[in-house]
């Protein structure tokens, strides 16, 4: 039932607020992943960002599609849980599992093993509209762990600006999507999150100029 709620959902509501409200314009369709496991990193500005990026897969993957989130916001009170569990398909991340001797990896990880698609936004949280913060390192720690799941960049824009941080009225703005290649692993866990950092940065360089670096 889940299932079946969660393809009308992206059917008749994250494709028409994309394409409509949005005018959502996709770049490098080709290079999204056909078949999971994979893991599809993104920057990050708004909470349009997951709905953009469930609304460009397949119908026939997005049961596969777990965006990564974290638990002390999604899962805060009943009706956003279950929405977000059941129809994001959320894969809730505790933040302060780490701090408990946890590891915080570890769905992520039986996710992938289970052949799923992650999205993950390696800034860690939402920054200010269109600027790009840097990236963490959780993963390179599940590439070194699955060194043959292709992870791949995808550079939002415009997105922040149609629904900014800590606001909830939707300003219809025109939004891009870059996709780029799977990212190389050379088995250095600290190069290869520079080397997300610049993927992501680099398909920006092929839109117009509204982005900004942060420098």
């Amino acid at each position: 039932m889940h299932g079946i709620l969660r393809r009308l959902f992206a059917l008749l509501v994250l494709r028409p607020i994309a394409v409509l409200m949005l005018g959502l314009t996709l770049h490098g369709r080709q290079n999204l992943p056909k078949a999971g496991p994979a893991i599809i990193i993104a920057n990050h500005n708004s909470h349009l960002d997951t709905l953009v990026l469930l609304s460009l897969m397949p119908l026939r993957l997005i049961d596969k599609v777990r965006p990564v989130a974290a638990a002390d916001y999604f899962l805060k009170n009943p009706v956003l849980a279950w929405f977000s569990l059941h129809i994001l398909n959320i894969l809730p991340l505790e933040r302060g599992n780490a701090v408990r001797g946890e590891d915080p990896l570890a769905e992520s990880a039986a996710a992938l093993e289970r052949g799923e698609i992650l999205i993950v936004f390696p800034e860690g949280s939402r920054g200010s509209a269109e600027v790009m913060g840097k990236f963490k390192g959780g993963v390179a720690r599940l590439k070194e762990r699955f060194p043959v799941v292709p992870v791949i960049p995808v550079f939002l824009q415009g997105a922040g600006k149609a629904l900014p941080r800590g606001e909830i009225v939707l300003v219809p703005v025109v939004v891009d999507a870059v996709v780029g290649m799977p990212i190389a692993w050379h088995g250095n866990r600290a190069q290869f999150t520079l080397d997300m950092e610049a993927a992501v940065r680099g398909l920006g360089a092929h839109l117009p100029k509204v982005f900004d670096d942060g420098d």
